[in-house]
């Protein structure tokens, strides 16, 4: 059974890369007022990315489930149990804050900037409520995490000496896997759907609750060779 420790030198690639993006955005956050950096981040719209984003961001409300589900395919059952319990488990905690804050989303906080245009995307429908924090941004780390840490399962489970090449496809699979979810909670604050500090949030929710699954319940569920 591969211990955390392990994992984490396994994985430290993904965990660097995302500290790094995680501190630049804290950092974005302390340095501008929540209109003027929402307008800084989203002022530069075209019909492409309008489209591109729109369809992007349904991908965490219920693709991403149904790829947890494939696993069963080959009857591994513990890969898509492990998911859903990292699911179940972010997404108690991102209800909870959801209910706590009640923060108003970007469409209703700009109503008391009049001077400022907020950049809608047609066809999006928009929300007031319940903004901070991310429950998108937060499925969409969710599921990197998760399948970053069961990548590192199976690379460390390996009897095979690893390769240069092995290693560099390894780790340029994790940066995929983060760059995935990093585009996938930008798209919120492209939709005008979320702040900045809503994704930020929820990206944490979804980069912790695997590491902690993994942690308490890698005994029981992570045995995925049964």
């Amino acid at each position: 059974m591969i211990r955390m420790q392990v994992l984490i030198r396994t994985v430290n690639t993904y965990i660097i890369t995302y500290l790094v993006l995680l501190l630049a955005v804290l950092g974005l956050i302390y340095a501008y007022p929540k209109p003027e950096l929402h307008m800084l981040l989203n002022s530069h719209h075209t019909s492409v990315q309008d489209t591109f984003f729109k369809y992007f961001t349904v991908l965490a409300e219920w693709p991403l489930y149904l790829l947890a589900l494939l696993p069963l395919l080959w009857k591994k059952i513990k890969p898509t149990l492990f998911f859903a319990m990292c699911e179940l488990t972010g997404g108690a905690v991102l209800q909870l804050l959801k209910y706590l804050f009640n923060a108003a989303r970007p469409v209703s906080v700009f109503e008391h900037y009049p001077q400022l245009v907020l950049p809608l995307v047609q066809g999006v429908k928009m929300h007031h409520s319940n903004s901070f924090p991310s429950g998108h941004a937060s499925t969409f780390f969710m599921f990197s995490t998760c399948c970053t840490i069961i990548l590192a399962y199976y690379y460390c489970r390996t009897d095979k000496p690893h390769t240069l090449s092995t290693k560099i496809l390894f780790n340029t699979s994790l940066l995929l896997l983060l760059a995935f979810a990093a585009l996938g909670a930008f798209s919120r604050i492209y939709l005008s759907q979320h702040f900045l500090e809503d994704v930020c949030m929820g990206s944490i929710i979804g980069f912790i609750t695997p590491f902690l699954m993994f942690h308490l319940c890698r005994d029981k569920v992570l045995k995925i060779e049964n």
